[in-house]
């Protein structure tokens, strides 16, 4: 491994962790370390606030392609903690050395609540729920008629036939080219092969809606 060699990023997931007041469970959080390299690289955790936290096994090595599971813990979980954000570094270090590769920051937080009552989503709230039999009758004419919509959104086939007769119909008449020969149609009648060509894909198309399953 050179001693020269350039900063690497360092891969950690999740790159938050959140730790909810209510909800003992999470006063554990996993943090995953990966390695994608072709060599081995040690790492070490750091903390701004590391009285409020432990971490299990902060310093070690990670082989090439591999991955390490580190356990950071919150041993202080109390309401004056709470929505203070501190940080973690991770630092990638050369095996052997321990010249700096790379470092990585994670914030830490510990919120109010427990996680299942906490929405990361914006603040969203149930709709007053409200009988069937309450509403006006304009309300359930509403109602029903948008339950009844399944096929809004059909092809129509009447059309579609319309459209597939007359193409027929067209490729069906003589050519300009056949001008020349002896024919009962009339001459205004006779229809250019790349108006034609152009019918045959149309013919093609509305075949496709009208027998598609």
């Amino acid at each position: 491994m050179s001693l020269n060699i350039k900063k690497i990023p360092v891969f950690v997931f999740p790159n938050t962790l959140k730790f909810y007041l209510g909800s003992k469970t999470t006063h554990k959080q996993l943090l995953t370390l990966y390695n994608p390299y072709d060599f081995p690289v040690r790492f070490k955790v750091l903390s701004t606030s590391p009285n409020k936290y432990a971490v299990i096994d902060p310093e070690g090595g990670i082989g090439p392609h591999m991955v390490v599971d580190i356990v950071i813990r919150h041993t202080m979980p109390i309401a004056s903690n709470c929505n203070i954000t501190d940080k973690f570094r991770i630092s990638m270090q050369d095996h052997s050395t321990k010249q700096i590769l790379g470092k990585r920051d994670i914030e830490a937080t510990l919120l109010q609540g427990e996680k299942d009552n906490v929405s990361n989503d914006g603040d969203f709230h149930s709709v007053p729920y409200i009988e069937r039999g309450s509403t006006s009758t304009e309300d359930q004419r509403i109602l029903l008629t948008n339950r009844s919509l399944p096929g809004a959104h059909s092809p129509n086939y009447v059309v579609a036939i319309i459209v597939g007769l007359c193409c027929i119909v067209t490729l069906l008449l003589p050519t300009q080219q056949e001008i020349h020969q002896p024919s009962s149609i009339p001459t205004y009648l006779h229809v250019s092969i790349n108006i034609k060509l152009v019918l045959a894909y149309v013919l093609g198309l509305v075949s496709m809606v009208i027998f598609r399953p």
